[in-house]
């Protein structure tokens, strides 16, 4: 049996993945365990969680593999800075104390992270290698093509290559600076979003604008051709010598200097974010059928931070490109983990791979910790809290159901946490979608945040079709689909005019089809589909709710407030429970009403919002 740890660190999202004899036995991102979003350092927790999970030491694993070649990394860095130099210069001050100090000498670092102990092999993947070996080796295909697309690894920024069988190979790719994952990060910066974590907001706000600048991108910013492929004019960017993306001459081009962040969105970022969502998508649509035209392949694999893309996912699947595509669900930095440990198994010891053609290797993404009932249970009698424990599972669905009907927010807290960006039902924040005021009542009593975004829906898997017209899976939360027609409900004239308010959250809050809480205002929702196989409880959750009401549709927004990571322990979901407006916490068979609970203070809750950095 090889036991393989993978790591990935030091950039954005570290995680860790433990893969036995080829099956994906856990995986966690730093940030659930140090409470800090997005952590990037080295990821000690998640790796002792993966080594607890797999019952193993340090001693007994055969191989850690890091999930890109530092040296190549630094190369590029030294390369660009030399080119741009002088200009570089503080930037270049900035980064180098980490890269002497740390990442040149990782093999050192990482044996010491694990106490010394570590007697197998330490190997180093290249960046994309790791990228499409999770989208491929997890997949249900037994071959495909594969299109890694992110922001940049070593060099290299998006990859062509196909799959088969045990194998993987890379055949073609765009190199650095040219990247339009460092495309979307500019638009995003310039936008007033948070670089490597606002990336979905810019996504969410495209459907207020008109991409009335997607001319002037193509023309002035970008020279892209048919298979997708690009190069940027970088006199408009600032990301190789500076510490932004863009410059002076991006800001006169679009009609002024970024906006500041969290000041009120204008007209101009609303038509930004419609002009290089429309560009992207037009890059990806292009690139998926140079894929399909080069390979001759049937089926797509997709993996890389654009791959998060939600939208531009949904109309890469309608473009009838490929029978079927399959999205790594932690798309990131966090998933090269995971492929860096599965392309030691598979490509460099030939581990045998036995794809059914049907169902992935992901266990759902379920692969971090999990707390039994007994932990729950410990955990509220030590602190005494008010409680009510129903093992019989059909009453205590009966009883969520109720409560979520009755237009209650229920924090759902069940087995393994997920693995990725999204919450998936493991870690989730559930409410009736047919609710009009619920969007509003999540966002700014639970989440703590005003925003123009509606929840995203998750939806019984054989339900999928008459509310969204999707025939495919899609357990992740990866794709974008329309409300049909026949569940939209036609505007009166002052809802009409409030259409055009300069305020989102009106907007936001038109009731435009049955669904209010989770359809945005073109319609569109960013679907998981929910099946028995894969979803165990939650799939039994849907139904019921769905035997109650007719509907089968929640809201499913992650279990978190804005700038924390999502929660992990019983812990962690009580606090925020506490500290928010959530009406009912579940924790396993443990229900827990607020009306039973202590109060909180104001001040509490504003120590608790202050305690995670705005992102």
């Amino acid at each position: 049996m090889s036991r393989i740890l993978g790591i990935s660190a030091y950039y954005h999202d570290s995680a860790a993945a433990l893969v036995a004899d080829g099956a994906v036995v856990a995986a966690a991102q730093e940030e659930r365990f140090t409470r800090r979003k997005h952590d990037h350092a080295f990821p000690s927790r998640a790796i002792d969680y993966c080594l607890a999970e797999g019952g193993l030491r340090v001693e007994d694993l055969d191989y850690v593999v890091f999930y890109d070649k530092p040296y190549l990394k630094f190369d590029r860095l030294l390369e660009t800075y030399l080119a741009y130099a002088p200009a570089g210069f503080r930037s270049f001050l900035m980064a180098m104390p980490l890269w002497l100090k740390t990442k040149l000498h990782l093999p050192r670092e990482i044996n010491r992270a694990l106490g010394g102990k570590a007697r197998g092999k330490i190997l180093f993947t290249r960046h994309h290698e790791s990228h499409a070996a999770s989208a491929f080796f997890p997949s249900p295909f037994e071959e495909a093509a594969i299109l890694t697309v992110d922001g940049v690894g070593e060099w290299e920024t998006a990859t062509l290559g196909t799959g088969r069988g045990n194998r993987i190979e890379l055949m073609s790719g765009m190199q650095f600076p040219h990247s339009l994952g460092l495309l979307y990060s500019a638009f995003t910066y310039f936008t007033g979003f948070r670089v490597n974590s606002g990336e979905y907001k810019l996504m969410g706000l495209a459907p207020y604008g008109e991409p009335r600048y997607a001319e002037t991108i193509r023309k002035e910013l970008l020279d892209i051709r048919e298979d997708g492929s690009f190069t940027m004019d970088m006199r408009f960017f600032r990301y190789c010598e500076g510490l932004t993306m863009t410059n002076r001459r991006f800001a006169k081009l679009f009609g002024g200097p970024p906006r500041r962040p969290e000041s009120p969105l204008t007209q101009r970022e609303m038509d930004l974010a419609a002009s290089v969502q429309v560009v992207t998508e037009d890059i990806l649509l292009r690139m998926a059928r140079h894929a399909r035209e080069t390979t001759g392949m049937r089926y797509l694999c997709l993996a890389g931070g654009v791959a998060l893309n939600c939208v531009a996912n949904g109309k890469i699947r309608r473009s009838g490109n490929f029978d079927e595509i399959w999205i790594q669900p932690a798309a990131g930095d966090a998933g090269g983990a995971l492929g860096a440990a599965l392309f030691v198994h598979h490509q460099l010891l030939e581990g045998k791979r036995t794809p059914d053609g049907r169902g992935d290797s992901m266990h759902g993404a379920y692969l971090g910790p999990a707390y039994g009932d007994d932990d729950v249970h410990a955990f509220l009698r030590s602190e005494d809290i008010p409680h009510r424990r129903i093992d019989d599972e059909t009453e205590l669905l009966d009883h969520v159901a109720a409560e979520i009907e009755a237009g209650k927010v229920v924090g759902w807290f069940h087995g393994r946490m997920e693995f990725g960006p999204r919450a998936l039902g493991a870690r989730s924040i559930l409410g009736d979608p047919r609710n009009p005021s619920m969007q509003s009542t999540m966002n700014l009593r639970i989440k703590f945040r005003e925003s123009f975004r509606p929840f995203a829906p998750c939806v019984l898997r054989e339900r999928a079709a008459e509310i969204f017209g999707m025939d495919n899976d899609s357990p992740y939360m990866l794709e974008v689909a329309d409300v049909l027609p026949e569940h939209r409900t036609p505007l009166s004239d002052p809802e009409k005019a409030t259409m055009q308010s300069p305020d989102l959250r009106e907007r936001v809050n038109v009731v435009r089809s049955a669904f209010p809480a989770i359809t945005h205002v073109d319609y569109s929702a960013r679907v998981q589909t929910v099946d028995a196989e894969r979803h165990g409880r939650f799939y039994r959750l849907l139904k019921v709710f769905e035997q109650r009401t007719g509907c089968p549709v929640l809201i499913n927004t992650s279990f978190n407030v804005r700038g924390e990571p999502i929660v992990r322990t019983p812990q962690d979901a009580y606090r925020c429970f506490m500290l928010t407006d959530m009406d009912v916490l579940v924790l396993g068979t443990h229900i827990l009403h607020k009306s039973d609970q202590p109060g909180t203070s104001n001040k509490e809750r504003e120590a608790y919002r202050a305690g995670f950095e705005l992102d």
